[in-house]
């Protein structure tokens, strides 16, 4: 009897937990097995992850356009660098040919903050809250560092303390271009990348990796420098009518019983729903861009759709009331 008893807590346990870890944004084991890629302006692919309820590229941005189709002039010069007020980007040492694949290029400020925006289509520059958020889900500030380092020493200057790299964000030490000091610095020690929110009108947030700890630090830096970027996009939708550029829609959620999904990379494509246990609960095939999903017999709870089509993989979280 003891032993039944115990393997009923033990599984209890672990349903309980994984309904926490769901509903706190996390999406269990769908996310993890299949990878959606996403591509920016110029052409470039990047596969992404999740960590909560946000999706992030997994490598640095390196879109040498805005949106709107307008070139981020490609500044070397230093005086010219730091005397700008517009959107500006550069390479390390100024030479895109040993680092633009690795690292991406280094944008100022005023290249995140331009309206004509950098990141792909319904992604966003993360702001300081998405990486708190991150770290958070991560463990806390003291440990989300080494879960979110690329491993080895590769890239990262010895001993690159803590770097586990399991929540396969991969973060890589770009440096940054310090135009009062006339220098890049900080090359394969420091991945420092913006946010979106200015700490004044001099210096906005940024967010910092290090190689000697598993720590994450946020420090406001001068707009006039050059870090690098990470792209995110959120998993849930509102209520009401999709949001434009959004490839994967559905509405309204939370839902009741009827939702409504539209896919602009589909058809053909496979709908599955999964319950906050990680059970597939629906799986049907998608043969038209737009179609409607009877839940109505979905008892009320956090629920995973995810849409597998043949370019890409979309996931979204779902409310049912």
């Amino acid at each position: 009897m003891q032993i039944k008893s115990a393997v009923t807590f033990v599984k209890q346990f672990k349903a309980m937990k994984n309904l926490f870890l769901l509903l706190s944004g996390l999406v269990i084991f769908p996310l993890n097995t299949q990878s959606q890629t996403v591509t920016d302006y110029d052409g470039n692919v990047y596969d992404t992850i999740v960590i909560g309820s946000l999706a992030w590229l997994q490598e640095n941005l390196k879109v040498t356009h805005y949106n709107n189709g307008v070139l981020v002039p490609n500044v070397t010069d230093n005086s010219e660098w730091a005397g700008l007020t517009s959107g500006a980007r550069c390479y390390y040492d100024n030479d895109s040919s040993a680092y633009d694949s690795i690292y991406g290029p280094l944008y100022n400020w005023f290249a995140v903050n331009d309206p004509a925006k950098l990141c792909p289509a319904g992604w966003r520059v993360p702001t300081n809250d998405d990486w708190l958020s991150a770290e958070s889900y991560l463990g806390g500030q003291m440990i989300a560092g080494g879960k979110m380092k690329e491993t080895g020493t590769l890239h990262w200057t010895s001993p690159n303390i803590g770097a586990t790299n399991s929540s396969g964000f991969t973060g890589l030490p770009g440096g940054a271009r310090d135009p009062y000091n006339n220098t890049f610095r900080t090359l394969h020690e420091n991945g420092i990348w913006w946010t979106s929110f200015a700490y004044t009108t001099l210096a906005s947030w940024s967010t910092y990796l290090w190689y000697m700890n598993t720590g994450v630090d946020h420090n406001p830096v001068p707009n006039e420098f050059g870090l690098s970027i990470r792209c995110v996009k959120d998993l849930t939708t509102g209520t009401g009518n999709p949001a434009p550029g959004d490839e994967f829609r559905i509405f309204p959620n939370p839902a009741h019983q009827l939702v409504s999904i539209k896919c602009d990379n589909c058809p053909p494509a496979i709908l599955c729903v999964y319950n906050s246990l990680g059970t597939m609960v629906i799986q049907k095939e998608l043969t038209q861009h737009s179609a409607e999903l009877d839940l109505g017999d979905l008892p009320a709870g956090a629920y995973i759709l995810k849409i597998s089509g043949k370019h890409a993989t979309f996931l979204k979280k779902l409310i049912m009331q």
